[in-house]
């Protein structure tokens, strides 16, 4: 009886412990090794992944720091973010930004305010930081994504409604964008996406998100990005939240809804409508330039895109804001195909797939084909 009453005193001990810390001090848990590090993390109510915030897009919040004609472009996860965000880049400057001056680094010149960039971090730190910040070759951060020549901003997020507030009353204008792929092609992009992350970027997060191992790819059992983006995951508001919430405002004035599979195949078509919504007028050679420039192999050759975390205050110790970055060089940009997510999941992974889209989406047969394939909006 004695030796019980230890154990339990020992138990509820530990499990105050980590109370106060989930509590007080979560990023405490992120230094333990994975995947203890998440199972404490999630277990004291944070969310996933640890390096996510949405503080920025609270409706008391988000008038603070936006302004007029603000683009927010809140496009889903492995579904063209990085592409659209210097697609959006070259509209606004029409193309004349041909050596890439104004865009040293997609996550200097087009911010992430979802992502907490230092274990600690909070959304109040970090946007006074994006204001003072000084980059290694002595340029003002402020200066690439507030430039004054630059007809709006932007800015980058993964969330949805109602996280961000779309069609929130009053306050700053703003624009949304939101894009959706092919869910095959989505999860099989985020299994390889989990293994392009720096091993520095992992052990800052609790060793998250997981290497998969290339030979398990076509595994019979879903890797676990897919597991993790699958409707009973943790990130289920990867994919299937997303496009569900996004659905519902596809039609709103300050919002363009596309799908990846449209633009792929028609990416000139695609840059048109894009600044016809931004309401930047391109002559036919700046729409030339620009279409060229936002193509997969021009993305490549420039190589803009291995996001730094300039606004880390860790330390040499876990992050060197100067040289670190969170994906591993040349893996970013790759051929972006339509429908080429069911050569790289085994077959039994893609009807599991398919059968949690029918579950999710089937509901609506308008939306199930959409999300699938693109095209038209069904006519109200």
């Amino acid at each position: 009886k004695t030796t019980t009453k230890k154990i339990g005193t020992a138990v509820v001990s530990l499990a105050v412990i980590v109370g106060s810390v989930g509590k007080f001090a979560p990023h405490l848990f992120l230094s333990l090794p994975f995947p203890l590090s998440i199972i404490l993390w999630t277990s004291t109510g944070h969310d996933m992944p640890p390096c996510f915030m949405n503080d920025a897009w609270k409706v008391d919040e988000i008038d603070t720091w936006t302004k007029d004609g603000d683009l927010i472009v809140a496009t889903g996860a492995k579904s063209g973010t990085t592409w659209m965000l210097y697609c959006t880049h070259q509209i606004r400057t029409k193309g004349a930004d041909l050596d890439d001056e104004l865009f040293p680094d997609v996550m200097i010149t087009t911010p992430w305010p979802d992502l907490r960039q230092s274990r600690a971090g909070n959304w109040a730190e970090q946007k006074d930081r994006y204001n003072t910040t000084i980059l290694p070759d002595g340029r003002p951060m402020k200066d690439l994504w507030d430039h004054p020549s630059y007809p709006f901003r932007i800015f980058k997020s993964h969330f949805a409604p109602p996280d961000l507030p779309v069609t929130k009353k009053g306050g700053k204008k703003i624009k949304y964008m939101a894009m959706a792929r092919n869910g095959i092609d989505v999860a099989a992009s985020m299994t390889t996406f989990y293994s392009s992350h720096t091993d520095t970027f992992r052990n800052l997060w609790g060793g998250f998100p997981p290497n998969i191992e290339e030979s398990s790819f076509n595994s019979e059992e879903p890797p676990a990005a897919v597991k993790d983006i699958l409707p009973n995951g943790v990130l289920r508001f990867v994919y299937f939240d997303y496009i569900k919430k996004w659905w519902e405002y596809r039609n709103e004035p300050n919002v363009i809804m596309l799908h990846y599979s449209d633009i792929r195949r028609d990416l000139k078509g695609g840059v048109k409508k894009i600044a016809e919504f931004l309401e930047v007028d391109l002559n036919p050679t700046q729409l030339e330039v620009i279409t060229e420039r936002c193509g997969i192999e021009h993305m490549r050759k420039v190589n803009k895109f291995l996001h730094r975390m300039p606004l880390n205050t860790d330390g040499k110790g876990l992050w060197d804001a100067e040289r670190d970055h969170f994906i591993k060089n040349g893996s970013f940009v790759k051929k972006g195909g339509i429908g080429t997510g069911g050569l790289i999941l085994s077959d039994k992974v893609v009807a599991q797939w398919k059968k949690a889209e029918e579950d999710e989406f089937g509901h609506n047969p308008a939306l199930l084909k959409w999300a699938r394939e693109g095209g038209d909006f069904p006519s109200e």
